[in-house]
């Protein structure tokens, strides 16, 4: 991989991880458009740390306050239905699934699942939950009044973000807002719950990446610098998303997906791109 590839993919992950257009998506598809090499689901996981390094640093403050009331409440069970501690007994059972599934169908995911045809399929057809859920949610509710289902049936829909296409915030918004939640909270938990599944995946693809040993391994330098350039857009990707939910739906990202989706289809259909 080239410096510039390196440093076109970091941009294009932090810009896509947060927004609900499929960042595991266009990791793939942007390198199909301008002829490059497939760099592989191990280096998408692993650049996938400098947006979750973003995250931890806008977060920053609800993470320390969660972490620290949920390490009290496995000294003081009575701090247990505190909203913070909640909330970190459910970034927990919300990330069970995704984790289950990601070591379940590890292969499947980093090969078959790269096929162009599904991504494309994927685009359009979760672009199209997002928008149904957009129709049907009450979104009266906010992260106060998030329970253990909830948590549940958000991490769920997260599982299905390991299909390239999907959308992991995609997934999970859509799911907050056919809860009931507002845009703003069902986007704050899916980011907050980002954390401990993307840190995991990132870590444990790290070392093959950087020694070599994995599909499409890249090296260390192109890697590093992705990563960086990933953190630097993520955060500012995130600032962005929150304020723009307090005032729009995400109507616009649905018809981005649908127009990315078939262009990607046709093109592949047609033998433009492989």
């Amino acid at each position: 991989m080239s410096l510039v590839q390196a440093i076109v993919l970091g941009v294009v992950q932090g810009l896509t991880e947060f927004l609900p257009i499929s960042s595991s998506g266009h990791l793939r598809i942007v390198p199909a458009f301008a002829g490059w090499e497939d760099p592989g689901a191990a280096f998408t996981a692993v650049i996938q740390l400098g947006t979750m390094a973003a995250v931890l640093l806008y977060f920053r403050a609800d993470l320390v306050r969660i972490a620290a009331a949920w390490l009290q409440s496995l000294r003081d069970p009575a701090r247990r239905g505190t909203l913070d501690a909640r909330l970190g007994w459910y970034l927990i059972l919300a990330t069970i699934p995704i984790s289950l599934v990601g070591v379940a169908l590890k292969d499947q995911i980093e090969n078959g699942a790269r096929d162009l045809y599904l991504i494309g399929s994927m685009l359009i057809l979760f672009g199209l939950v997002l928008l149904a859920a957009e129709a049907v949610s009450r979104r009266e509710r906010d992260v106060t009044t998030i329970t253990r289902r909830d948590a549940l049936v958000i991490g769920l829909a997260q599982a299905l973000a390991l299909v390239p296409g999907v959308s992991r915030s995609g997934a999970t918004i859509s799911a907050g807002l056919l809860l009931g939640f507002d845009r703003v909270s069902a986007a704050r938990f899916s980011f907050l719950l980002s954390v401990p599944a993307v840190v995991l995946s990132g870590l444990y693809e790290l070392k093959d990446v950087v020694n070599g040993s994995a599909e499409g391994a890249v090296g260390a330098g192109p890697t590093a610098v992705a990563t960086v350039l990933a953190f630097v857009t993520g955060y500012l990707s995130i600032a962005f998303f929150l304020r723009f939910l307090t005032t729009h739906s995400t109507a616009v990202f649905v018809g981005y997906r649908v127009l990315l989706g078939a262009a990607v289809l046709a093109l592949a259909g047609s033998g433009a791109i492989a």
